[in-house]
């Protein structure tokens, strides 16, 4: 079956970095567009990072600009999310997500059809 395992996360101080992991498994990963969301309690998971499957081109919401990059490897079957310059705003569980197999690049939730099981992320002011 599918798998999408992500790790990385932890507690950081303002103004540090982490890097996130999700190592999939049991699909296509070459073909497929990945996500990064992340979703605080009380509001909808949100859209943070997203890289094509065609072109490797990446994309990212305004708020990470310049301090999230995130990277594929598709001999690892997976996808990383560096974060630098950690806000208290980016305290989030980060979910990585799998688009269905070769569709064009989106970063609507509803395009993703596979969920790893989230990653908290807790960035201390």
């Amino acid at each position: 079956q599918v798998q999408l395992v992500e790790s990385g996360g932890g507690l950081v101080q303002a103004g540090g970095s982490l890097r996130l992991s999700c190592a999939a498994s049991g699909l296509t990963f070459s073909t497929r567009n990945m996500g990064w969301f992340r979703q605080v309690p009380g509001k909808a998971r949100e859209f943070a990072a997203g890289i094509s499957w065609i072109d490797g081109n990446t994309d990212f919401v305004d708020s990470v600009k310049g301090r999230f990059t995130i990277s594929r490897d598709n001999a690892k079957n997976t996808v990383y999310l560096q974060m630098n310059n950690l806000k208290p705003e980016d305290t989030a569980v980060y979910y990585c997500a799998a688009s269905g197999l070769g569709g064009a690049y989106s970063r609507e939730i509803s395009k993703y059809a596979y969920w790893g099981q989230g990653t908290q992320v807790t960035v201390s002011s």
